[in-house]
């Protein structure tokens, strides 16, 4: 299987696998974010394209395209074929430098890249046939007030990732009562009932509590008291593959 990627300009952005760090959460002490197994897989679970200039975009709260200035730090030649004010009404707009091609039944889930907090703009999502699709799309950002914002060389500015959208139609949402399910009735009790104890044992500061510091069940993908197997095809760390030329 293969996401086949297609240079639309010169030189098109550096496209990497989606990196698992995050500024914000390695200023926590002990860097306590990156215990949480669904944060760090989200990370990880796609592909970035990385700004290849430093520049500020700047808002004045206007509804024209020339109302968001964009100042590149240094001059660059492909500037305007990456970032511009297409659309107005403060959304800033870039251009990923490729047409993707995905395997028939695969779409691209294109946003901002996971956990990446930016002041002052908000990163748009969209899902894109590519398994048709003969021109490529943009990635747009919107202001969320008046203001300047940076985007340095080498950070994220779009996320890929592939989804199967197709069978989504065919999925019918049902809310049961738990207990009709006797085993994963079991099950949360159980996980419920350590949870419960160890977080007090947390607030009474107990030494051995605090030393363990957080639960690890389901990082590695385990239930506690082994109620069940554990589960096949546990994932605790993604690294997707690196583009090659083909």
């Amino acid at each position: 299987m293969e996401l086949e990627c297609y240079p639309t300009s010169r030189n098109p952005p550096e496209l990497v696998p989606g990196r698992p760090n995050r500024a914000w959460m390695d200023r926590f002490a002990e860097r306590h974010p990156y215990r949480c197994l669904p944060l760090s897989m989200a990370n990880t679970s796609g592909w970035e394209l990385l700004c290849p200039v430093s520049f500020t975009a700047e808002w004045n709260g206007g509804i024209h395209q020339q109302d968001i200035k964009l100042t590149p730090d240094h001059p660059h030649p492909d500037f305007h074929l990456l970032a511009s004010s297409h659309f107005s009404h403060g959304v800033l707009t870039f251009h990923s430098g490729y047409l993707f091609r995905t395997p028939p039944g695969w779409s691209m889930w294109v946003g901002g890249p996971p956990n990446h907090v930016k002041d002052g703009i908000q990163p748009l999502a969209g899902v894109v046939e590519t398994d048709w699709l003969p021109f490529p799309f943009t990635m747009n950002w919107i202001f969320t007030r008046p203001g300047k914002v940076r985007f340095e060389k080498g950070e994220p500015f779009c996320f890929i990732t592939l989804l199967q959208d197709h069978p989504l139609h065919e999925i019918q949402p049902v809310i049961r009562r738990m207990d009709s399910n006797p085993e994963l009735r079991h099950q949360y009790d159980v996980w419920e009932k350590h949870r419960s104890e160890f977080n007090q044992k947390i607030f009474r500061g107990d030494p051995e509590a605090t030393k363990e510091a957080w639960q690890r069940y389901y990082f590695k993908g385990e239930f506690p008291e082994e109620v069940a197997p554990a589960p096949e095809g546990h994932v605790n760390k993604r690294r997707l593959k690196a583009p090659k030329f083909g």
